[in-house]
């Protein structure tokens, strides 16, 4: 009896549960004139978006970095020796432009902003990166009426301590702009020591132009960072070498003069021969000094081209640059799918909510 009564309740659901699901069939169907105009009206609505949709072009640029992070052999012992001697003349330290800290550096407010100053050309004017970004998106359109910003420029190579506090908020309006919606920086794979700029525009020739600025920018700045304490060392040393060379000159004079002066001297009287030895002793010392230096100069330039890194391009934005563009084939088949699944999701809503209030009461 128990297996009869679940059969029957089993028959039951299922004859139920069928026809629920043609009654909402029919329902719906009774509708399709109204899904049918809906759907229409989306693939309208999908195709106008697909036409007015601007094209995006994508510039990518990628290089790798390689630096001597060795001991360097004989440089190594060398840079020993200098240490014991009181000069540092740098090498072996570590860097915080590593890894992801050199992929920040590249997004980062400074470097954009320094970006957006480089002069290109366009229209055949020379003109900087921010302007041709105001240029292409129309921006100055609705500074007609704000008087503070009608005759506002950003020059090339313009100081960017001297901005007003007007033009620091629209050049900080920028960088969210590019950060958020066009500026990608990152490794591909992080199994490769590749780094990858990907510029989005909808103008081919700023993509082009900001992605190997940028690159240029952070270039110099990362190799000025990581060698500035190995070019000071070199100048400090360059500096002492030519003061010294100077002194050595002098005493060598010195003793010349100190010479003729003692020439067919009465042998008796020595003390007058203590200049030219005094200016002997200066020449030997001078001599020494010099010779040491030298070769610290000459050491600390190694060591400088040693802390320089190589970034290497790999690969440049090449004209015409990739196109991203949402399709009318696309468009057409997103807005009449929404449209109809909105269309349906609101009827049948509104069904249910009828019929619970009408059971309500």
């Amino acid at each position: 009896m128990e297996k009869t009564r679940l059969g029957e309740s089993s028959n039951f659901s299922l004859k139920y549960l069928l026809e629920e699901i043609q009654e909402w069939y029919n329902f719906l169907f009774s509708k399709w004139k109204v899904i049918f105009l809906s759907g229409i009206l989306g693939v309208i609505l999908g195709l106008v978006y697909s036409i007015t949709t601007k094209t995006v072009y994508k510039a990518t640029l990628s290089f790798a970095l390689e630096e001597d992070k060795g001991s360097g052999g004989g440089l190594g012992g060398a840079l020993g020796l200098a240490g014991s001697l009181g000069l540092d003349l740098g090498g072996g330290g570590g860097s915080i432009f590593t890894g992801s800290n050199l992929t920040e550096l590249f997004k980062s407010r400074t470097m954009v902003e320094q970006t957006l100053l480089t002069p290109v050309k366009y229209n055949e004017k020379i003109i900087s990166l921010a302007e041709m970004y105001i240029d292409i998106n129309k921006i100055r359109d609705n500074w007609k009426d704000k008087p503070k910003l009608i005759n506002l420029e950003f020059l090339p190579n313009a100081k960017r301590d001297k901005f007003t506090r007007v033009q620091d908020s629209i050049l900080g309006s920028i960088y969210q702009s590019l950060s958020k919606g066009g500026l990608t920086v990152g490794q591909k794979d992080k199994k490769v020591a590749i780094i990858s700029i990907d510029m989005s525009s909808t103008n081919e020739l700023f993509a082009k132009y900001f992605c190997e600025a940028l690159a240029k920018n952070v270039s110099d700045f990362y190799i000025e960072t990581k060698s500035r304490k190995a070019k000071t060392n070199m100048l400090v040393l360059q500096k002492q070498t030519d003061s010294i060379r100077r002194e050595l000159n002098g005493a060598i004079t010195g003793v010349a003069v100190a010479n003729d002066n003692a020439f067919n001297l009465n042998p008796a009287l020595n003390i007058r021969r203590t200049p030219s030895v005094r200016r002997q002793v200066d020449v030997q010392a001078n001599t020494a000094i010099l010779t040491e230096l030298v070769k610290q100069s000459e050491l600390a330039k190694v060591t400088l081209r040693k802390e320089t890194p190589l970034i290497q391009i790999i690969d440049k934005p090449i004209l015409p640059l990739p196109q991203e563009r949402f399709g009318k084939a696309k468009g057409v088949f997103i807005g009449g799918f929404l449209a109809v699944f909105l269309t349906i999701g609101t009827i049948v809503v509104r069904r249910v909510i009828k019929q619970a209030l009408v059971n309500n009461n």
